[in-house]
């Protein structure tokens, strides 16, 4: 067992599969000499060479195109995107021509490959290199979806990306990338649409992602403090989503309550929230409640950002106050 930070556990989860098959490769702005911009492929040119580990010019149109090709003609390209706020500068290529061909051609063309994003606000980065862009991706047919929220969870989930057939968009919180998690030995892989239960309160559930994960935590303990027991689930796949984790959760408490860093307009918890009206209405005990980030740009500025992207005080205060009516 070892105690890794989460940009570690980037690099670990990539070298994992690219030790297992020789055509896993990886391409992207400064990926190799530099080891990414956020040092979360430190070390892969060392081991893999220049062949597999390759930096592209400043393109986001050129990466996820020679990846497109790559994954088209058997190879499993992981492309890295440096900020998911610059998927608008090439989301042609990943709506229109990714995520779809492998339908259009029926089955005829596979496309293994991982697209791989820093994402999320909290480092004053400023509006355009900031966003949380989940949402985006989720509501593209075609396209899976993960966000870890742990080191451990970086490795499997970067395993069980590299292996799925179809293309995955892999969002790494850049909040997340110094926090330090514990990492078991040996190979570690997951199963894309598959939450996790991390803990378990009989009173509401908190249903969280990415960044709020940790943040969700903290706040239910607060809340047990108040006498607040809550339940705390990890999406962590937003497509595949794993409904039956998260509806059993909320069935047993009764309350709802989901944790979102994207803007509130169309995000992933209003999903979340129709599917649980839809499948659990009767176990309900209160109206679900979504906690998000307001609908705006996000500021640069320290004590606006802190106060737009919900916080432990804040996730606490809402529970509270909606468990009260």
């Amino acid at each position: 067992m070892a105690e890794l930070t989460y940009r570690e556990a980037i690099a670990r989860g990539i070298a994992q599969e690219m030790r297992r098959d020789r055509n896993v490769l990886l391409l992207g702005e400064d990926v190799a000499e530099a080891g990414g911009v956020f040092k979360g492929t430190v070390g892969l040119l060392d081991e893999f060479g220049p062949v597999r580990v390759r930096d592209t010019p400043i393109s986001e149109q050129a990466i996820l195109g020679a990846a497109m090709g790559a994954a088209m003609t058997g190879l499993v390209p992981i492309a890295e995107i440096m900020f998911s706020d610059f998927f608008a500068v090439c989301w042609d290529i990943v709506v229109n021509e990714i995520a779809k061909s492998r339908y259009m051609t029926n089955g005829q063309v596979s496309f293994p490959l991982v697209i791989r994003a820093g994402n999320g606000g909290g480092l004053r980065f400023g509006a355009q290199h900031s966003q949380s862009v989940e949402n985006w991706a989720m509501a593209v047919p075609g396209l899976k979806v993960v966000v870890p929220s742990n080191p451990r969870d970086v490795v499997g989930l970067m395993a069980a990306a590299v292996r799925d057939p179809d293309p995955v968009i892999f969002l790494e919180q850049k909040a997340l990338y110094s926090t330090k998690g514990e990492v078991p030995d040996g190979e570690i892989v997951d199963t894309l649409g598959s939450a996790k239960v991390l803990r378990q309160g009989g009173d509401a559930t908190i249903v969280t992602l990415g960044t709020m994960v940790p943040r969700s935590l903290a706040a239910a303990e607060q809340l047990a403090l108040a006498g607040v027991d809550c339940t705390v689930v990890d999406v962590r796949s937003l497509v595949p989503l794993d409904t039956r984790t998260i509806l059993a959760a909320v069935s047993a408490t009764g309350r709802l309550f989901t944790v979102e860093e994207n803007p509130r307009l169309c995000g992933w918890g209003a999903e979340l929230v129709s599917i649980a009206t839809e499948e659990c209405f009767f176990d309900l005990d209160g109206p679900p409640v979504r906690i998000t980030t307001p609908h705006i740009p996000l500021p640069a500025a320290d004590t606006l950002e802190d106060l737009a992207i919900p916080s432990v005080e804040r996730i606490a205060a809402t529970v509270q106050k909606a468990m009260e009516k």
